[in-house]
């Protein structure tokens, strides 16, 4: 058996496909019955209006393992947006989740007492894209949540490497302002 895991963070971006298609999933994973459970089972009674929590599915009965509840960090009010973010990229999460356990990024003993929380980031642009590839969008979410997790499980980025980079990293968005295009 493996070592406990209480409680793991990560976070990935991936981009280079079309405008809309890049993923951001921020992941908390952890042992079921700890506080990953807990706001795992909350998450999952206390759904909110444009903001559904659903499991990652493989098909409509096919839910992976570890338990994966993805959360959309974006107000959904859409349904195309809704078919998009609860087909395409909850099948694209449901996929990079397996591909962790497949890799051993997560430890395929545990997987029935591990839960996985996935706040994720379709870009609400996304319903404008005319003649969207789904199969880039795919291939992007899952390597999206694939990278997520691996950084959660592997502590990354390390402290030290934090402390040794910190002055040479600027937020894309703050240049952007300092650049007066937002």
């Amino acid at each position: 058996m493996t070592d406990r895991i209480v409680l793991r963070t990560g976070e990935a971006l991936v981009a280079g496909g079309p405008p809309g298609t890049a993923a951001e999933p921020e992941v908390v994973i952890g042992a079921l019955d700890g506080p990953v459970g807990t706001a795992l089972a909350t998450l999952t009674g206390d759904q909110v209006k444009g903001h559904s929590r659903v499991f990652a599915l493989l098909n409509t009965d096919i839910m992976v393992r570890p338990a994966t509840l993805c959360v959309s960090k974006v107000t959904v009010k859409d349904s195309r947006y809704t078919s998009i973010l609860m087909g395409t990229v909850q099948f694209a999460i449901a996929n990079g989740v397996l591909d962790a356990v497949r890799e051993g990024i997560l430890p395929k003993d545990q997987v029935n007492d591990l839960g996985i929380i996935c706040s994720v980031w379709l870009a609400p642009t996304i319903v404008d894209v005319k003649d969207l590839d789904h199969k880039v969008l795919f291939d992007i979410h899952r390597k999206g949540m694939k990278e997520a997790i691996r950084k959660a499980m592997t502590n990354e980025p390390s402290i030290d490497w934090l402390l040794e980079n910190q002055d040479k990293i600027v937020h894309k968005y703050y240049q952007m302002g300092l650049d007066g295009k937002i």
